[in-house]
C-alpha cells in the first residue's frame, strides 16, 4: 500500500537526450581589436639616425603631400614616420624623472640662449600689433595677421643668429617655424601647429645644430618659453582650436605637454596622476612640472568649475594608477590620433629635410574628384581631402575661443568677479 505522502511510483525513466550534436562547440572568446590595442605595450623610440651628410645637399621648400589614403598609407611605412617617432619619443626619454629645476641655465648650450631670445622676439612682435577693437567677439582676431607677418619678415635674422649665413636652409626650415605660430588665414592654433614648432627643431637637429644632448633642455627649457609665448598669443589675438574636438580632446590648443609631462613624472614618489584635482598640488610643483602646469593653465581659462566638465578625458586618465600607464597611453595617442590621422597628416609639410616618399602625391598634381570615398576641396587656398566620415572639421570648422570668453568676461566683470557657472 502506498504512503499518502510518498509519490506514486513512475514508469521507468528514459535516458537523457544525446545533446552532443546540437549544441554549438565552445570556441575560447577573442579580444576585440580595441581590447588587444589596449593592452598592447606602448611603441618605444627606434635609434635616431645620425644627420644626413650635407655636401652637393639640394633643399626644397616644404610642401604638403599626404593628399590621399594612400599618401598617408606610403607615410606610415616611411623612413620619415620612424624619424618623427625617433624624435619625439627620444626628446620625451630623456626628460624621464626630471624636473625643469634640474636644468640649470649656467650648463646651457649656446643655440638654446639663442633660440630662447628668438621666442623673447617673437613675444616682443605680439606687442607691437595690437589686437583690434571687436566688440567683444569670442572669435579670431585679425591683428593676428599682423603678427604672422612680422614674424615672416625677422625670420633671416633669426636664423642669421642660430649661425645660417645666406644659407639655403632657411629657405625651408623658416616655413615649419612660420607654422608652428598658427594659421594666418584661419586665425586658428592646434597640436599640429605645436608638431611644426618640434619639426622645426628636428631639422636643427639634421643641420648639426642640436646634438642629442641638448634634448633635455629642449623639453624643460625652450618648450615651456613656447608654451608661454602661444598663451600670449591666444590669449592677445583670441587664436579658436584648430578643429572641431575641443572639449572632447586634452585640450583645445596642445598635446605634447602631456606626454613629455607625463614623462617627467613616471616614478615621482608622491605626486600621483589624481594630483591634478588639488589645487595647491598644481601651485606648487606647477612650475616644475609641465603636465601640471598645462593642467593648471587648461582650469585657468574655463569658465566652469571641473575638469569633469570642461576637460572630461583629462578628468579620465586621472584614474589611472601610475604615471606609467598615462605617459604609455601618451604614446599610443601620439601615434594613433596625430600621426594616424589623415585628416590631421594632411596638413604635414614635407622638405629635403623631413622628405616624402617616392609615390607621394603632390598639391600642383592632385586634381578634384575621386571614387566618392575621398574628395579634394579648396579651402583658405589649400587643398584639403574630405572622407565620407570627416564632417569637413579637418578646414578647421569655427569654434569661439575659451580664452577669447574668459578675457572678454574679465574686462567686464574684473579679474577677480569672473564667476565660474556650470555651463561655458
Amino acid at each position: 500500500m502506498t504512503h499518502p505522502n510518498q509519490p506514486a511510483s513512475s514508469p521507468a525513466s528514459s535516458p537523457p537526450p544525446d545533446l552532443s550534436t546540437k549544441l554549438p562547440p565552445l570556441i575560447p572568446r577573442r579580444k576585440s581589436k580595441t581590447q588587444a590595442e589596449k593592452t598592447a605595450p606602448p611603441p618605444t623610440a627606434p635609434p635616431l639616425p645620425p644627420p644626413p651628410s650635407l655636401e652637393n645637399w639640394t633643399y626644397l621648400r616644404p610642401s604638403r603631400r599626404i593628399l590621399s589614403k594612400h599618401d598617408h598609407d606610403l607615410f606610415l611605412e616611411s623612413p620619415t614616420y620612424t624619424l618623427l617617432l625617433s624624435f619625439i619619443f627620444g626628446l620625451s626619454d630623456s626628460v624621464r624623472d626630471t624636473s625643469i629645476s634640474a636644468i640649470h641655465s649656467s650648463d646651457l648650450d649656446p643655440i638654446i640662449h639663442t633660440i630662447l631670445h628668438i621666442l623673447d622676439s617673437a613675444e616682443r612682435l605680439i606687442s607691437q600689433c595690437p589686437p583690434e577693437d571687436t566688440g567683444g567677439s569670442r572669435f579670431g582676431n585679425a591683428s593676428f595677421r599682423r603678427f604672422i607677418d612680422a614674424v615672416e619678415a625677422a625670420q633671416d635674422l633669426w636664423h642669421h643668429n642660430l649661425g645660417f649665413r645666406n644659407d639655403p636652409a632657411v629657405a625651408e626650415i623658416s616655413v615649419y617655424l612660420l607654422h608652428s605660430f598658427g594659421n594666418r588665414t584661419r586665425i586658428d592654433y592646434g597640436s599640429g601647429h605645436e608638431l611644426n614648432f618640434f619639426l622645426w627643431l628636428l631639422c636643427l637637429n639634421r643641420l648639426n645644430r642640436l646634438p642629442p644632448s641638448t634634448f633635455p633642455a629642449l623639453v624643460l627649457v625652450v618648450f615651456p618659453r613656447y608654451l608661454r609665448l602661444m598663451r600670449v598669443a591666444q590669449a592677445t589675438y583670441y587664436l579658436e582650436p584648430a578643429g572641431s574636438h575641443g572639449v572632447w580632446g586634452l585640450d583645445d590648443y596642445q598635446f605634447l605637454p602631456f606626454l613629455f609631462g607625463a614623462s617627467q613624472l613616471l616614478h615621482h614618489p608622491f605626486i600621483r596622476p589624481n594630483s591634478i584635482h588639488q589645487a595647491l598640488m598644481l601651485e606648487e610643483y606647477g612650475p616644475d612640472y609641465i603636465y601640471l602646469d598645462q593642467v593648471a593653465f587648461v582650469i585657468s581659462v574655463k569658465n566652469v568649475e571641473g575638469l569633469h566638465w570642461h576637460s572630461p578625458m583629462l578628468n579620465d586618465i586621472s584614474s589611472a594608477k601610475t604615471w606609467e600607464k598615462v605617459e604609455g597611453g601618451m604614446r599610443k595617442m601620439f601615434v594613433k590620433e596625430v600621426l594616424g590621422k589623415l585628416p590631421v597628416m594632411q596638413h604635414f609639410l614635407f622638405g629635403s629635410l623631413v622628405p616624402a616618399v617616392e609615390g607621394m602625391s603632390s598639391e600642383e598634381a592632385t586634381e578634384l574628384g575621386g571614387d566618392g570615398e575621398e574628395v579634394v576641396v579648396m579651402k583658405d587656398g589649400m587643398r584639403h581631402v574630405h572622407t565620407a566620415n570627416s564632417w569637413g572639421d579637418c578646414c578647421g570648422i569655427k569654434v569661439p575661443s575659451s580664452i577669447g570668453a574668459a578675457e572678454e568676461m574679465k574686462k567686464r566683470m574684473g579679474a577677480e568677479g569672473l564667476r565660474r557657472v556650470p555651463f561655458d
